[in-house]
Formats: C-alpha cells, structure tokens, sequence
C-alpha cells in the first residue's frame, strides 16, 4: 500500500461517528454514541500528520502517546496500538467516551487550525473498546513490595493511583462509600453517555489481574478515619480521591419546596440507583412536566437529558425540559459535543436569565419560578464576562421542578479526625500539584477533591502523579514529609 502524502491526509474530511437518532434515543438510556467502525477508525487515523513535535500529546492531563498510538493503529497494529495508548492511560474505553477532547488534545492539533482536528477523543475509545472486548494487552502482577495503600475513592482519580501501585507491586485497597464502585463514572454519568458495564469492567480486570481490594459501603471517617488507618490498620499510604459530592444551591426563596433537588441526587437516583429503571428497580424517580435545571456545565446537560427521557419513558404529553443560565451561549462550560445532543433532543435553553425565587403551592411542592433577564458586564475572575441583572425585567417560568447544577465541593465526613489535614476555605484539601502530598504526612490526595468539580481527565492525571510519588516515598527514593 502507497503511504499518503501529508497533503493527501489534509483532504481527508473528518469523520463522523454513528449514533442513535435523536427521536429515538430521548426514549431510551442506550448509548447515544455508537462508536467508530474499523473503516471509519482507519479513515481517521490516516489524517493524523505525525508532527515531529506533536502538540496533542502537550494538550493531553495524562500525556498519552497520541501520535505512537494513531501510528500503530493505522498500520494495522492494533495491540501496539493498545501498548502505546496504556503507557499512560489505563482506562481509554472511559476516556474516550466523557473526556473534553476539544478543548484539550484535539485542541492542539495542528489539523484544526485550518480545519477539522484529528478526532482524536473518538480514536481513544476505539481502541479503549476493542481492549475491553479482546484483551489483548494484559496487566501482569509484579513481585510484592510489601508495602500497603489504602484509596479512599473509587472514581477516576483514585481508579488511576490504584492501578499505577498495583503494577508497582504496592498492595492495595479501595474503599468506596457507595455500594458500587466507580465514583461519578458511576453514580455521575448517565448511562447513554457511558455504560456502567465498561466502567465495571476495567474495575474488575485491574483487581482480578493486580490483586487489588475494593470494599464498598465503606465510608471513611465512620468506619475508620485516616489516622486509624494510618496507625492502626498497617497502611504504610493514603491516597484520597473522595471527588467533591456536596451540592451548592442557590440563596433564594422557596428552595426548600418539594420538587427543589441537586443534580447530584437526582443522577445518583437515575444512575447508580438506576431509577429510569423502575418498576424493575425499586427506585422511583419523580420528574416534573416542566423541568428547569440551574447551570449549563455537563452535570446540567445530563440532569436535562435525564429529564428527558424520564418524561418520555411516563409518556408524558407536553412536557418540557429548560436549561436555565445566567451567562449566553457562549460562556456554557459544557462540552460542546453535549450541549449539541441536548438541542437535538429537544432541551430548551434559556440564556442570560437567572431565578430570583421559587414558588410553592399549599401543600409545599414546586408551582413556579420568578426568574430576571441578565446582561454581560466586564470578565470576572473566571475569565468569563460577569452576568448583571437587569433591572425591571423579571417575570414567572411555569415550572414544577427545579434541579441545581451549580458546582460541588467535598464532602467533610472524610476530615473526621483527620488531624493535621489543610483544608482550604472551599473545603477543598490542600496539596502539592505535581505530587498529590498533602500537609499531613502519608497522605496524598488529587482530583476533584483537591480541585473542586473538574474534569474525568484530569482526575486522573492527578491519579498518576500521586501514584508516581507515593511509589518513589515507599521504596525510600524520595524526600519524606
């Protein structure tokens, strides 16, 4: 076969992956994104223009090998493909699915500066994809070291650090709070976006193959606090990788009316509960024939198109679904990719308006919303032009329901007896950036609870980064505390 010149592989249009129609899949919770065909794979990677000095890689929180891998795949290598891409990721099936490719590797590309980037994010869960099925590459379980890691968290950040000791030989357990592993890949992130089956297979593979422990129902700061753990029950490490699970609302009359929830509750109800399931499963999930969700980040856009199909799936006649945001289109933090699939579904977005208060009706339940028309002043801290309210322009929203999606924070309970532990005033833990090490001493921590909510990806990254230091710390090669 004749190699493509790199003006050959600049004609090639990016291609597009298949997916359910939106008529059809605001009816269901199955997978919206189909994923690549082996063709469509092929196609894509022949873009890839093998920069000498490949600035994806640079734009990526992990540093996968993003050229090695395409390199591979495209010659037909599909398990040097698979090397390439888990010498630094080991979860690309998860990856390539809910990562923010745009604005990070892809972003970089050097194809979309004229053009469509390397799709780079869906080449990933290909890849990811054809692993989970094959398992072509295996994890081999290397000599015990002797040492022991306790991960306080099983979500993405903590899911990366317990798997980077495990193949450095270290012992480790998992403790999550929840009755299923996986933290927000979990109880987070709807079904139609990502399968709990794949998040529940690469949690069982790395412990099958590297002997790692999970313990669910496990709530660390009850059931033993971090100085017990470290002191009493003979971890020589701590990681903790609780996430941020506490939800913010709004400071506004009538929150406290039936039909006022977080998105949090609401997607662990629909989600790890697996509520859009009921009466299969005993957890029903109330939702409103006017549903408005505060926010327009991704946890808005899953808690709107969970809404959705909730309503479809009660053969609701008439029932709408609003995205509420106090700043314009363009400000939305949301990937792009799911604001699209929430348009196409039929998600009604309300820009530049903000609620004021909550109206209830005699028996307590939502009945309305008084909401104020926003205009966008200078930029604030954020990097975002700060949104001022209108004076005069208030009026009612007909709503029964109302889902906060405005940011989370730790949850404290993990802090009980915690001593020496620096929090910041977000309730965040402090801790180095490039290490993941706390203020107190055999402890390390990185993700969204040092952070606040962020991204899968960079949870991860700070994951790896811990589980590099806490490995150098225990075979004696770095400083102690």
């Amino acid at each position: 076969m004749t190699e493509l010149t790199n003006r050959e592989r600049i004609k090639i249009p990016r291609q597009d992956m298949p997916a359910q129609d939106p008529g059809v899949r605001r009816t269901n919770y199955d997978e919206v994104a189909l994923g690549f065909t082996p063709e469509l794979a092929q196609q894509e990677a022949d873009r890839c223009l093998q920069c000498k000095k490949p600035q994806c890689v640079e734009g990526c929180p992990v540093g996968v090998l993003i050229p090695e891998f395409i390199k591979a795949l495209r010659e037909g290598d599909i398990e040097g493909s698979i090397r390439a891409m888990k010498e630094k990721n080991n979860l690309p099936a998860i990856c390539g699915r809910v990562c923010p490719q745009e604005t990070q590797c892809e972003a970089q590309c050097v194809l979309g500066k004229k053009g469509d980037p390397v799709a780079i994010g869906r080449l990933e869960r290909y890849i990811g994809d054809y692993e989970l099925t094959y398992r072509t590459c295996p994890l081999e379980r290397p000599a015990s070291s002797g040492k022991r890691v306790a991960i306080i968290g099983t979500g993405p950040a903590g899911l990366t650090c317990a798997v980077d000791l495990g193949k450095a030989g270290h012992e480790v357990v998992m403790f999550e709070s929840l009755h299923s592993p996986g933290g927000v890949l979990v109880y987070g992130i709807p079904e139609f976006r990502l399968p709990k089956g794949v998040v529940h297979a690469e949690i069982d593979y790395a412990a099958e193959c590297l002997g790692i422990q999970v313990r669910t129902d496990a709530v660390i700061g009850r059931l033993y606090t971090v100085d017990e753990l470290l002191n009493e029950e003979g971890f020589d490490a701590i990681f903790l990788g609780t996430g941020a699970g506490l939800p913010s609302f709004m400071r506004i009359p009538g929150i406290n009316y039936n039909g006022v929830l977080s998105a949090n509750e609401f997607l662990t109800r629909v989600n790890l509960m697996k509520g859009y399931r009921f009466p299969e499963y005993d957890t029903p999930v109330k939702v409103g024939k006017k549903v408005a969700v505060i926010g327009a980040g991704n946890v808005a856009m899953d808690s709107a198109r969970c809404s959705l199909r909730l309503q479809a799936l009660q053969a609701m006649e008439n029932a709408e679904v609003h995205i509420v945001y106090r700043r314009s289109s363009a400000e939305v933090p949301a990937r792009a990719e799911e604001v699209h699939h929430a348009e196409e579904e039929g998600v009604i977005f309300d820009f530049l308006t903000n609620p004021v208060e909550i109206y209830g009706d005699e028996k307590g339940v939502v009945s309305g919303m008084r909401c104020i028309r926003m205009e966008l002043g200078e930029p604030d801290s954020s990097g975002r032009r700060r949104p001022i309210p209108i004076e005069g322009s208030e009026f009612d929203m007909d709503v029964d329901m109302v889902i906060m999606a405005l940011g989370t924070s730790p949850n404290p309970i993990v802090f009980a007896d915690a001593g020496g532990l620096e929090r910041s005033k977000w309730g965040t833990v402090v801790a180095d950036e490039e290490t993941g090490r706390t203020t107190k001493a055999g402890v390390w921590a990185g993700g969204d609870v040092v952070t606040g909510a962020a991204t899968v990806i960079s949870a991860m990254g700070a994951g790896k980064r811990a589980a590099a230091d806490i490995d150098s710390y225990l075979k004696g090669e770095s400083s102690p505390w």
